[in-house]
């Protein structure tokens, strides 16, 4: 059953707010930013746009706040934008409300071209409404555009997004020869990640015999995607298969390649293993990225082996890495997760010193670790560079240090 056929009725109130809504005579100023009269610029609309969208619940409010922005998917926080509202838009069964906003937002003459055709595909995908997302690219040329293999690469992609792996194939096998478009090497690509996710990775093999029937050669994404899919169906003899297949097409395993490998192995909590993959690049003269070890500690410290996270974090800055905030968030919840309190403390004033604050749950996790090691001195001193440094959370946080021992 389709998103539309599952339409909730309109409540008599909700039609009195679309009503108010959407016939209010307000500017895009007043909706953005009622308490200022001067214009915004583009960047200043979607920032503004994207901080009332997070708090905002009522779905026609949220169409009415992504009107005023008129956002357009060339720029990468615009495109946030409208991921964010129709996510909000799904999560309560709007789907009347999408495609009224999204077919609308086709008429406007900035949007009329195959890019935002291509993201309302997606954003069709992301709102399961896949239906919509074939309709818009079957009848794309009525607007006026020229149908391409990028449109193409979208739909599988949207399929992809809303999770129908049937109607990825269907679309795969049919589309091209209906409609005249050549798959390119993303396509291919994509029809890959559709096996590997749905766990039919060596359904792979045949997409890459069609490759070699339309000469397009495969590349590390092509081979990097069927390792990760078989990695996580345990097919370790395929493994041995798409490594031969590398060699054979002059496909190098860099760095990106031994990543997804020291990653698959970590999720299967194999982390020794991947860590005899970090030793190969190593002998062979390869450099590690960040990534490399940030797997390895969070594979490490998933199987709650906190020492060898510990050493993995210390080769991670002897060998020039630099941890992202991400790397150090996790480490520290995991730290706390384990007890090793003394660690995570100083983990966390080097990631604050890098300006990089962990969330609320875990700072609270810390101070109370540190609070139950007798460490009621740096647990204040920790509250208290936290509040100086952010507003935000400041009730809680005086919450929780009224409950520290005096």
């Amino acid at each position: 059953m389709s998103p539309l056929a599952r339409l909730r009725p309109v409540s008599l109130d909700l039609l009195r707010r679309r009503r108010f809504f959407s016939s209010s005579p307000s500017s895009p100023s007043s909706i953005l930013s009622p308490d200022s009269s001067a214009p915004l610029s583009s960047k200043e609309k979607t920032r503004a746009a994207l901080s009332l969208l997070k708090a905002e619940k009522n779905p026609e409010r949220i169409i009415d706040i992504c009107r005023a922005a008129s956002l357009t998917p060339q720029s990468h926080l615009d495109r946030v934008a409208f991921s964010v509202a129709i996510s909000k838009l799904t999560e309560s069964s709007y789907f009347d409300g999408i495609r009224r906003f999204l077919e609308e937002s086709k008429g406007r003459p900035d949007l009329r071209n195959e890019r935002f055709m291509c993201h309302a595909i997606v954003l069709y995908g992301q709102a399961g409404m896949l239906n919509e997302a074939i309709d818009t690219f079957k009848h794309v040329e009525e607007l006026g555009i020229r149908r391409t293999v990028k449109s193409l690469n979208a739909l599988l992609f949207a399929s992809i997004v809303a999770k129908d792996f049937k109607e990825t194939k269907r679309i795969f096998m049919e589309f091209p020869r209906i409609y005249s478009v050549a798959p390119d090497l993303e396509t291919f690509n994509t029809v890959i990640k559709a096996f590997s996710e749905s766990e039919s990775t060596s359904s792979a093999y045949s997409a890459l015999a069609e490759m070699d029937r339309k000469g397009v050669k495969p590349n590390a994404t092509t081979f990097g995607t069927m390792l990760a899919g078989f990695y996580k169906e345990e097919k370790y003899e395929d493994v041995g298969k798409v490594l031969e297949l590398m060699q054979k097409y002059g496909v190098a395993r860099g760095v990106s390649i031994y990543n997804i490998r020291i990653h698959s192995l970590c999720k299967l909590r194999k982390s020794d293993e991947a860590k005899v993959l970090l030793d190969g690049m190593l002998a062979r003269g390869m450099k590690p990225n960040s990534e490399t070890y940030a797997h390895l500690i969070h594979g490490f410290c998933s199987e709650e082996r906190y020492d060898e996270a510990k050493k993995m974090f210390k080769s991670m800055m002897n060998h020039g890495c630099r941890p992202t905030s991400d790397c150090y968030f996790t480490f520290i919840h995991y730290l706390c997760k384990g007890g090793e309190f003394d660690t995570a403390l100083q983990i966390c004033k080097e990631s604050m010193e890098k300006g990089w604050i962990p969330n609320f749950g875990t700072m609270k996790s810390l101070v109370n670790g540190l609070v139950s090691i007798d460490k009621v001195d740096e647990a204040r001193e920790l509250i208290k560079q936290v509040k100086e440094r952010f507003s935000r959370n400041t009730d809680l946080w005086d919450e929780v240090e009224a409950g520290l021992p005096q």
